[in-house]
């Protein structure tokens, strides 16, 4: 099974493509998509959609493992401009028929870490633990991609124990 982890962004968007072969994740492909803050919003959305759609062919998931919005009341602004890009994200997936699965970002880190308020220092520690990669997973974004990736995956591995 592959997942491809989303943490989206109108800037920037971390992705992570993890594999399971049965004993442990693979890391097949991170990195990060940005956008121009010189194009208009339209040309930026259209952008992340086409990298979104590169990214599902390339990487042909079973799954895509996303990040729910999320606002806080100091910065409204923030949620609404990462609810377009993640909604690219939304589009791409449903035209090639892959199944997406949503998660808060409290889950993720508590899936992790067993702690909903870890800080993104003990979120990439976390990742590069149970990845077993050599290096802290850089910039955030990509360490965040992983860590939804990562959380699918324990949810997925739970629900096949429970059936």
């Amino acid at each position: 099974m592959k997942i491809l982890g989303i943490d989206p962004g109108l800037n920037v968007s971390g992705y992570a493509l993890l594999a399971n072969d049965g004993r442990q994740l693979r890391v097949l492909d991170a990195g990060t998509i940005s956008t121009s803050v010189r194009l208009a919003l339209p040309e930026r959305i259209g952008q992340i959609l086409t990298d979104a759609e590169e990214l599902l062919e390339e990487g042909e998931p079973d799954l895509l493992a996303v990040e729910d919005l999320y606002a806080h009341y100091k910065h409204p602004r923030t949620a609404i401009l990462m609810g377009h890009a993640r909604a690219m994200f939304l589009v791409a997936a449903a035209r090639r028929g892959v199944s997406v699965r949503h998660f808060a970002a409290t889950r993720i880190k508590k899936s992790l870490t067993g702690n909903g308020r870890a800080s993104k220092e003990q979120m990439q520690l976390s990742v590069q633990s149970q990845l077993g990669l050599s290096v802290l997973p850089t910039p955030a974004d990509v360490a965040d991609a992983l860590a939804i990736a990562m959380c699918c995956f324990n949810e997925v591995s739970r629900e096949s124990v429970v059936t």
